[in-house]
């Protein structure tokens, strides 16, 4: 053979394009993203506080954000999943089933395969009671239309939208810490005066994996999923309508890298910021992000799968006299101005679980796996610990929390945080399953875990 012709033949592999789906590299996939606007306005009480209260003005976006993917298959084996993350406190069943069904009918996404996160900023309009106020049901209705809209469009992305995966488990250590920290008078931080602080009594999760999907034609990103686990609190402006650090960062980095990001909350329940202005806090997610994905490296996707369980547990018996004196003392010691308004307010949601004690009732939890990363769809707020365990029982070395997905139970403390007690503890509508819920989600978790696993093998 000539130099020229064996220069010709190599150019020719070369540029020729790729076969098959089964031809592809294993890493291969086709993904779709997109993203809309939950409209909102000042007319609307905001979910997050004690007490209804309203703002003024909005800054960044309140969003849905859908990240649609597809395994190449024949024509009845293709695999579809959909992760989708809400800028809202939190999402409910009555609001989620509907949805999930719509979009299965629509796009053929099995239900099992939906997951549907809040990424539970503190500056969004109500979606749930859980103080004193209701849920602003415009805004809810906006969010099921938004959410649809946006996995409609991601899914019709597929088509053009042949990908690789790439992965990495990145870090970021200073946004948030263990916030049930001890006082000197041996009760548990919430809020008000805090001078006194003697120690953290549960542990912080620095944990940053970013996920990325970058074209196969140009390798432009075209979506990026990353997740972080502390409470999403903090504006720019004060008094405003806001995604809070982790949307606002998601946002800038959109601009800035291209494609769609996906933030989704991990377990905060028992972590919050008490240090960072808000600014500080987006710079350091956008750099800790930023960071992971220039290191990400592609990993093999064989298969999606996925699996989503009905789960059921207790709402809790308690002890009205025990449960009041815990609220009352400390609020009339940390928070005297509003000590009076809070304590009714708990008082009121007790009357309002009282009847309903030793109730069992039904929720969801949900198991994906992506290539050999795994997320676990938790309808609560999950004590970091609780998901610091699903990740060491895990068969999949990466295993990551996205609660608040599918459902919202309230907080789920592990059984030390409740002999320690503390606010995220008090019995209210805000925090109403039995203990020991949270071992069993945590135990129920890995179980589903080990079946997907099994499955894969």
């Amino acid at each position: 053979m000539s130099k020229h012709s064996l220069v010709c033949g190599v150019l020719a592999h070369l540029l020729a394009p790729l076969g098959t789906a089964e031809e592809r590299p294993a890493d291969t996939l086709r993904a779709g993203a997109a993203a809309a606007e939950i409209e909102a306005d000042d007319s609307m009480n905001i979910g997050g506080g004690i007490l209804p209260f309203r703002v003024n003005g909005q800054e960044g976006k309140l969003r849905a954000v859908a990240v649609v993917l597809e395994k190449p298959g024949s024509a009845d084996k293709s695999e579809k999943l959909a992760i989708v993350a809400c800028d809202v406190l939190f999402v409910t069943r009555d609001l989620i089933d509907p949805v999930v069904e719509e979009i299965t009918q629509t796009c053929g996404i099995p239900a099992a395969h939906i997951l549907i996160n809040a990424t539970h900023t503190h500056h969004a309009p109500s979606t749930g009671t859980v103080h004193g106020y209701p849920r602003e049901e415009v805004f809810c209705r906006n969010m099921q239309k938004a959410i649809v809209r946006v996995v409609k469009k991601a899914d019709a992305q597929l088509k053009d939208g042949e990908c690789r995966f790439f992965f990495r488990l990145g870090e970021e250590s200073s946004v948030g810490q263990n916030s049930r920290v001890l006082l000197k008078d041996n009760t548990i931080f919430w809020t008000g005066a805090h001078e006194d602080f003697v120690r953290p009594t549960g542990p912080f999760d620095p944990e940053l994996p970013v996920l990325a999907f970058r074209s196969l034609k140009d390798n432009k990103l075209r979506a990026l999923l990353f997740n972080h686990s502390t409470h999403t609190i903090g504006t720019r402006k004060g008094a405003v309508r806001s995604p809070s650090f982790y949307g606002l960062a998601a946002q800038e980095l959109e601009s800035e890298l291209g494609g769609t990001v996906c933030f989704l909350e991990g377990a905060s329940g028992s972590t919050h910021n008490l240090l960072l202005k808000t600014d500080e806090m987006v710079i350091r997610i956008k750099n800790a992000v930023r960071e992971a994905l220039d290191a990400a490296e592609p990993r093999p996707v064989p298969r999606l799968v996925g699996l989503k369980r009905r789960f059921t547990f207790k709402v809790r018996t308690f002890d009205e006299a025990r449960e009041d004196e815990s609220v009352s003392s400390y609020c009339k010691k940390r928070i005297p101005a509003h000590a009076d308004t809070t304590i009714e307010v708990f008082r009121k949601q007790r009357k309002v679980l009282a009847p309903q004690q030793g109730q069992e009732r039904a929720t969801w939890l949900q198991a994906l796996v992506i290539g050999d990363v795994a997320f676990v769809g938790v309808p609560a707020e999950l004590f970091t610990k609780l998901g610091q365990e699903i990740k060491r029982r895990s068969p999949y070395r990466y295993t990551y929390v996205a609660e608040l997905a599918n459902d919202w139970i309230g907080y789920l403390p592990d059984r030390k945080a409740f002999e320690l007690g503390g606010y995220q503890t008090w019995t209210g509508l805000h925090s109403y399953a039995a203990p020991g819920t949270g071992e069993a989600i945590v135990a129920e978790a890995v179980k589903m875990l080990h079946e997907l696993h099994d499955r894969q093998r």
